[in-house]
């Protein structure tokens, strides 16, 4: 045993090197960061609660890939019905970070959520709540200035679209173009849109045109946005059609633009840009009857080092362009997979772009490391949720936008190609070539969207508008003949609900 002597040392360090450099990748649960809006139940009333979690490790380093367990999340408390009833949901971004969103039933109080990590209590856990907490569901709002301040929302002028889009509306009078308004846009064969009034936390609307089924949206979201703050007396006319209406010059030369909200803008209009109805509703839906929001889409299945080097696009054939980027997917097969699910628009040219393909899981996209924004009748409104994914997104240049296009940077949230596609296999190239900086702009797109398209963000855009259109509102705000209330629904309150008044 005399030749183990001289060995012991040797091994001792090794033994040594290797336990620390194992425990230098163990979760640091007292360092390991807890952020966001559902830490304040109490003051931040959003469908579904959410909050953030990023692994650190014992070096401080944030962890780049999922630790090795789950956190584990408990909400405690006392509800009408004996203990807080929740339902809780993780979603593992595969960088080291995690949502937690969860709801409650009615309402709780005495509420702690509880962050634990291998039994160990993380950051500032157990995080107690003092007031009750409300779910979504109950009639409980707030004084606007005071819910706008709880979820840190900018004012409307200090956001860009909203002071860009209002800019032409200094001083608006109803009662005034009113008739104008209706002559020039009640087109019932091409035109669809509803004037909506808010007076005393009630909602009345009157909708023209033969296609108003998408009143459904904007009914919701006043309703959603009515449950959780006091909303100013406005009205409003909605477009709820795709392309936006108030053209600029024609007849705006010499009537001047008429104030139309819409959910699509374009360079060449003068519409007033609210969220997409389909971003909005899957906030107020969020956790309830929609698949996909901005919390699910970012859950990482397939990590960038396993992703297909190749760029992937599926939908409808609602713009040539679409059926350009068919054509190319044949020509440069190792560069595209692109496909058309329904025929529509080209109906008579699916023998040449066809066939049609299956819908699939849109989590399923991203077994790509490049996704595709091609327009498609506008803007196509997938594009906050290839944003917030893990694959990197190249758009088409455009003259349509959302509202948050203003905020974005080409090269560094997205990879720009031209509307004729000519430069797309060119800059799919590039970015094969340029792995590490595809990557920081990957990542820089989910920092936006968790600074700009998280649901507290689409509530505040609502808010910060309708704020500051109600300002520029001088005509009386009056409940017109044949306008249809829209019934406010609720599971429970905090506050009496608003009833009629006989100065409506």
């Amino acid at each position: 045993m005399l030749w183990f002597t001289p060995l012991l040392p040797i091994l001792l360090t090794i033994f040594d090197l290797a336990y620390s450099i194992d425990e230098s990748r163990l979760v640091d649960a007292e360092k390991t960061l807890v952020w966001g809006p559902g830490l304040k139940p109490d003051e931040v009333v959003l469908p579904a609660r959410y909050f953030f979690i990023h692994a650190v490790d014992k070096n401080g380093r944030k962890f780049e890939q999922s630790p090795p367990q789950e956190f584990q999340v408990l909400i405690k408390g006392n509800s009408p019905h004996g203990k807080c009833r929740s339902n809780v949901n993780f979603i593992d971004r595969g960088d080291g970070s995690s949502i937690i969103r969860y709801t409650i039933a009615d309402w709780c109080d005495q509420v702690e959520l509880e962050v634990r990590y291998n039994g160990s209590h993380v950051a500032h856990s157990p995080y107690v709540i003092y007031n009750k907490v409300y779910s979504e569901r109950c009639y409980c709002p707030q004084d606007l200035k005071l819910w706008m301040l709880h979820n840190n929302c900018p004012s409307g002028l200090n956001d860009k679209q909203i002071a860009w889009d209002l800019h032409s509306f200094k001083r608006v009078n109803f009662s005034a173009i009113r008739e104008n308004l209706l002559r020039r846009y009640n087109q019932p064969e091409s035109v669809s849109l509803c004037h909506y009034v808010v007076k005393q936390q009630q909602i009345w609307r009157q909708c023209y045109g033969k296609y108003t089924g998408f009143k459904m949206f904007m009914d919701a979201t006043l309703l959603a946005l009515g449950r959780v703050a006091l909303l100013p007396d406005m009205e409003f006319y909605l477009n709820l059609g795709d392309w936006p209406l108030s053209k600029k010059g024609g007849q705006q030369r010499t009537s001047g633009p008429y104030p139309i909200f819409s959910w699509c803008g374009s360079d060449d209009s003068y519409d007033i840009v609210l969220p997409t109805y389909d971003i909005t509703e899957s906030t107020v839906e969020n956790m309830g009857r929609v698949t996909l929001d901005m919390l699910s889409v970012q859950k990482s299945e397939y990590p960038w080092d396993i992703k297909e080097a190749k760029a992937f696009w599926r939908g409808r054939d609602s713009r040539r362009e679409r059926l350009e980027l068919i054509e190319l997917a044949r020509k440069h097969p190792n560069w595209l997979n692109a496909s058309l699910t329904n025929f529509f628009f080209f109906r008579n040219e699916e023998d040449k772009y066809g066939p049609k393909v299956p819908h699939i899981s849109f989590l399923e996209f991203f077994r790509y490391k490049y996704q595709l924004n091609v327009d498609g009748v506008v803007a196509a409104y997938r594009f906050p949720y290839l944003l917030a994914s893990d694959s990197l997104v190249f758009k088409q240049d455009s003259g349509f936008y959302e509202h948050f296009y203003g905020k974005l940077s080409p090269y560094k949230h997205y990879v720009p190609f031209k509307r004729d596609l000519s430069d797309l296999i060119e800059r799919l190239q590039w970015a094969k070539e340029n792995n590490d900086r595809a990557r920081e702009i990957v990542s820089e797109a989910r920092k936006f969207v968790e600074e700009n398209l998280m649901p507290q963000h689409i509530y505040c855009y609502h808010m910060a508008l309708f704020k500051e259109w109600s300002t520029r509102l001088v005509s009386p705000i009056t409940v017109l003949p044949g306008m249809e209330k829209v019934e406010q629904v609720y599971t429970c309150s905090c506050k009496e609900p608003p009833y009629p008044r006989d100065e409506l």
